[in-house]
């Protein structure tokens, strides 16, 4: 039996059962978190019972399998190590959890404080009672993993002094909070509602007492001296109050004064001023008593615990207020003679040492008041010896097995949050693990006995005739571009584009305009030009309007906003024939101008359907096409407005702050400074008229330069060096990722033509021209290496920090993969060129913005440098291998008896490239993920979270990993299966990318919150893969099996 036990858990059906459940749990948990939350999440998978046992399997498989492949041997060496890494990481993650701990340690400025609050919530329950006469507490205590959307069971059974009791689970109610309910038998209360810091806080006054509103004494039926008292006289409400006041009938606004002293009916629903408070009556006095209810109109930060007591024949139902983070005071209730006081929430553990909050900094990008760039914590451990220390993102303070890590701060920002982890066994042995993995995983590339090496080995003993490669090119069709047809009625634009297109401003001031430095939104510095071109770009889908580049357009417009108002300058998606219905244009036409959008009335026509568009959870095509409309009209209105032109810096400004003449504030700017700012740019457009007449912009040039010198004198510290004024203008002239698409495409196209040329004839013309296609890509990657390169410069962090510069960079990964085999397959090469320009042309969609922005804090780290270059540098092989896959199929499809020994070559060929390709990939992404665990454990203080993000990563390597085994699975094997994995496998790569980013939610979730329609293509490539899958499969098992 024994035997029987361990040879089925070393069995490779057993793992690879493993490699299945696992993975398929662990994306269900993801969707179950993104639905409900992350407890509901641990609960049901996480945390069970059933899932924590098939890591102890997985544990039992890998030890056992050691022996059994005799990994011991020095030429495994790189495999062992993989074995004993999991092995380390599986159990560090289990001491972290049964042995570790965490929590959270808010702290205000000049205080000092040595107890954090706990992660975890807790029961804690005291009973009292007294043993022969002397008073005695028994105190229970136990943490609880609850959610109101699973089935929660706990009964806890003790005794005190020979007397029975219980403690039973009843329910659990998520945003919880204690409000008025009512009932008969309950007291009088009276509701007022203020909003005396801008938001409505509800207050209620009982009966015969007196309650303290903001300093303010309120009184029900207990006349109190000092107070505003309310009595209940004869069945109507009376208000004698101390202050003078006055108060407004909301129904029919009617005012009337609040006299001193002096008794007044109480008029309910009137807003009510009296000493500073605004104050409402909703309703007449209510009986009723105070329970625990659930909050459905707003997210409290407390949770609803009720449970029943019992002992000596009595039952109790009692409702506790608590949750994460939160410390009540104990209540007290006697059940059956024993006194029972009951908490819920985290508990108040105690540091060996105090910490104390000397300042907290949170520093904001130029011009913004929430836009955070930083923040950081200077304290000091008391401790012996004391010291100081500066505790922000991904810097944190490490004592005495205590790690502090900067999670965040009060609004008023004169207090911080600290997180508090204290794991350093479970720390230390994953970190082990992950250290070995690394090596490991290297070592499977360029050391010892593995896979790897042999498949280097038997490619290159692959011989390959040059007239037996065939492929097939049905798949990829030429690219298609709808020519730009702008054909537009000239009947009322001849006048406007005579003042605008025969007299522009030159291209040479126009571009020394366009080198302005503003400051956006987000607090980032940058060249006009940036703007221009986002705005045309945007607005128009294109980088001209006619002759027209964009720093003439934005200079025009900035001139004589007016002209532009008929300007058909707006692109109408096409296929929506509403739009042009509801503002009034023909359905043929592409364009519309601004004032299209507005009646004789200026009513916005469109707003009708905007309303409905943007409440809609899930918008349609037609809603999207409205809302993707509004925004080109609001951006053109900014344009219009010139509050973009923030080119004045304020002197002296805390925050760096730059404005634009239109928000030029009377306290900005004092004496000549004054003067300047509201003169300069009407002198400028003055002589600019003047100047385009003439031809000599020497006028204007000269206050453009003044307007320079200014920014240089007073904004110095934050403008941006000329040198990176003028890369980013030159970016913006290029576009280089927007025309590299259909570079990529249209050479990776005729390449493919070639080779399927090549097939039947073959000459050395032929071979020149695909060795020109091949240096031609190897150009074209050049070019795009420039252009990540400049972006890198000009944004001044790694060209990967967003959704845009993931894809540009994935697409770059792919054809680095591409290159590095081209020398042992043309097709390879070819085939990452096509797929590069599809995920640019994916980049390029409209919900991705291509727009620089500034780094969130968490990202301003070299973390960002080394895990997301990695991990997403390992879409690249991982896209290349499905690509690769999908002509492996096509190849069996065309598969006949005259050419089978031709393309079983050419199969094995790119089966061998194919599984290469998935291990770089698998090293890439395992690597990546960890760096992301260790950098999640330098900056929040846990290696891991079960975020979606890291969640969704784990679940590819364990597929691709599965795939990579399936050579030693009975019924698995083969190079049909294989192939068909291959493709089928990059769908987690889609979901770790696109839909975690879009659909979950979690810290990677670069749109929460949106509703993501799935492109319809995601539908029809399921289908192609289904369709191609099994009309190979028969095909493959008549000739090659």
């Amino acid at each position: 039996m024994g035997k029987k036990l361990i040879s089925f858990l070393i069995s490779t059906r057993f793992t690879a059962i493993l490699f299945i459940l696992f993975p398929l749990s662990m994306g269900i948990g993801t969707f179950v978190e993104s639905y409900y939350n992350t407890t509901t999440a641990k609960i049901l998978i996480y945390n069970a019972w059933w899932f924590e046992l098939m890591m102890v399997f997985f544990i039992i498989s890998f030890t056992l399998n050691i022996k059994r492949y005799n990994l011991f041997s020095l030429k495994k060496w790189p495999v062992l190590l993989l074995h004993i890494s999991w092995i380390l990481i599986i159990l560090g993650a289990g001491i972290t959890r049964y042995i570790g701990f965490e929590g959270v340690m808010p702290i205000r400025e000049n205080t000092s404080s040595n107890t954090f609050l706990s992660e975890k919530t807790y029961l804690t329950v005291y009973v009292d009672g007294e043993i022969d006469g002397q008073p005695l507490r028994k105190s229970l205590e136990d943490d609880l993993l609850i959610s109101e959307k699973t089935k929660n069971y706990f009964n806890w059974n003790y005794d005190f002094n020979d007397q029975d009791f219980s403690i039973e689970y009843i329910d659990f109610l998520e945003s919880a909070k204690e409000d008025l309910v009512h009932d008969l038998n309950g007291e009088d209360y009276l509701k007022i509602v203020e909003a005396s810091n801008g938001s409505r806080h509800d207050h209620y006054l009982k009966s015969g007492q007196v309650t303290v509103i903001h300093n303010i004494l309120f009184a029900l039926n207990n006349n109190t001296k000092g107070a505003i008292n309310i009595n209940y006289i004869d069945g109507e409400l009376f208000i004698n109050s101390p202050f003078e006041g006055n108060y407004m009938r909301m129904a029919d606004q009617m005012q009337g004064d609040l006299i001193i002293n002096s008794n007044q009916p109480l008029i309910l629903r009137s807003l009510y001023n009296a000493a500073g408070l605004q104050f409402v009556f909703p309703e007449n006095i209510i009986n009723g008593k105070f329970e625990i209810v659930k909050s459905n109109n707003e997210v409290t930060q407390q949770d609803g615990l009720f449970v029943k007591i019992s002992t000596n024949g009595e039952s109790r139902v009692v409702g506790l207020l608590g949750g994460k983070g939160i410390v009540n005071q104990p209540k007290k209730v006697k059940v059956g003679n024993l006194d029972f006081s009951l908490k819920y929430g985290s508990l108040e553990k105690s540091l060996p040492f105090e910490i104390k909050l000397n300042d907290f900094i949170a520093e904001k990008y130029p011009g913004t008041e929430k836009s955070y760039s930083s923040f950081k914590s200077k304290v000091t451990v008391i401790d012996d010896p004391t010291f100081d220390f500066d505790i922000y993102m991904n810097n944190i303070l490490n004592h005495k097995g205590y790690r502090f890590f900067q999670a965040s701060f009060d609004p008023d920002e004169k207090g911080t949050v600290l997180s508090v982890n204290h794991d350093y066994f479970g720390t230390l042995i994953t970190y082990i693990g992950y250290f070995l993995l690394y090596i490991g995983l290297l070592g499977i590339m360029f050391f010892g006995r593995t896979r790897f090496k042999d498949l280097t080995i038997k490619l290159e003993r692959v011989k390959i005739k040059k007239d037996a490669l065939i492929i097939l090119m049905i798949l990829f069709s030429s690219a298609f571009y709808a020519q730009n047809d702008h054909q537009h009625t000239q009947t009322l634009l001849n006048q406007t584009d005579s003042l605008i297109i025969n007299k522009p401003v030159s291209l040479e001031h126009a571009a020394d305009f366009g080198s302005l430095v503003i400051q956006d939104a987000g607090g980032r510095m940058k060249p006009l030009n940036t703007f221009a071109s986002e705005l045309l770009r945007k607005v128009s889908k294109s980088d001209t309007y006619k002759e027209l580049s964009a720093d003439q357009v934005l200079i025009s417009i900035t001139k004589n906003p007016i002209l532009w108002y008929n300007v058909p300058l707006i692109y109408l998606n096409r296929g929506n024939d509403s739009i042009r219905n509801v503002i009034g244009i023909d359905k043929n036409q592409k364009y519309a101008s601004f004032i299209d959008f507005f009646d004789d009335e200026g009513n916005y026509k469109i707003s009708e359907f905007l309303e409905k568009a943007y409440k809609s959870s899930l918008p349609n095509k037609f809603e999207s096409d409205f809302i993707e409309t509004d925004r080109k009209v609001n951006l053109l209105f900014s344009a219009f407005e010139g509050k973009v032109l923030r080119i004045f810096p304020i002197p002296n400004n805390s925050t760096n702050k730059w404005v634009s003449f239109s928000d030029i504030e009377p306290n900005d700017f004092s004496g000549v400074d004054s003067l300047y700012v509201k003169n300069v740019l009407p002198l400028y457009f003055g002589a600019l008229e003047n100047d385009i007449e003439t031809g000599n912009y020497n006028n204007s040039t000269k206050l453009l330069e003044s307007i320079k010198g200014f920014q240089t004198k007073y904004g110095s510290n934050i403008l941006p060096s000329e040198d990176k004024i003028k890369a980013e203008i030159m970016y913006n002239k290029y576009d280089v990722f927007k025309k590299l698409f259909s570079w990529y495409m249209y050479v990776g196209t005729l390449m493919f033509a070639l080779i399927i040329f090549q097939i039947f004839n073959e000459n050395k013309y032929i071979k020149f021209l695909i060795k020109v296609s091949k240096y031609t890509i190897v150009g074209l990657f050049i070019l795009h290496t420039l252009g990540l390169l400049a972006r890198a410069y000009i944004s001044g962090h790694a060209p990967w920090s967003d959704a845009y510069e993931s894809m540009i960079y994935v697409a770059w990964a792919t054809v680095a993969m591409g290159i590095a085999f081209s020398r042992k397959s043309n097709l390879t090469i070819a085939a990452t060129s096509f797929g590069a320009s599809m995920i640019l042309m994916i980049a390029h969609w409209n919900w991705m913005d291509p727009e620089i922005a500034n780094l969130v804090p968490v990202l301003d780290s070299y973390w960002l440098m080394i895990h997301v270059s990695v991990i997403v540098g390992s879409y690249g092989p991982f896209t290349l291998g499905m690509i690769l896959g999908i002509v492996s199929l096509i190849l069996m499809l065309i598969t006949n008896e005259k050419n089978k020994k031709k393309i079983k070559l050419n199969l094995e060929e790119l089966t061998i490239i194919n599984e290469l390709s998935l291990t770089v990939g698998l090293i890439m992404l395992t690597i990546g993920n960890f760096l992301g665990g260790q950098w999640a454990n330098e900056s929040w203080g846990r290696y891991w979270g079960w975020d979606p993000k890291e969640t969704w990563a784990l679940i590819s390597i364990m597929i691709y990993a599965f795939i990579l085994h399936m050579r030693i699975i009975p019924g698995l094997k083969g190079k049909w299966m294989f192939n068909l994995m291959s493709i089928i496998a990059f769908a987690s790569i889609m979901m770790t990318y696109f839909g975690v980013n879009f659909y979950l939610s979690g810290l990677h979730s670069y749109a929460s919150g949106d509703k993501v329609i799935t492109p319809d293509f995601v539908y029809y490539s399921a289908v192609f893969v289904f369709l191609l899958g099994f009309f190979s499969y028969f095909k493959y098992n008549k000739y090659f099996k």
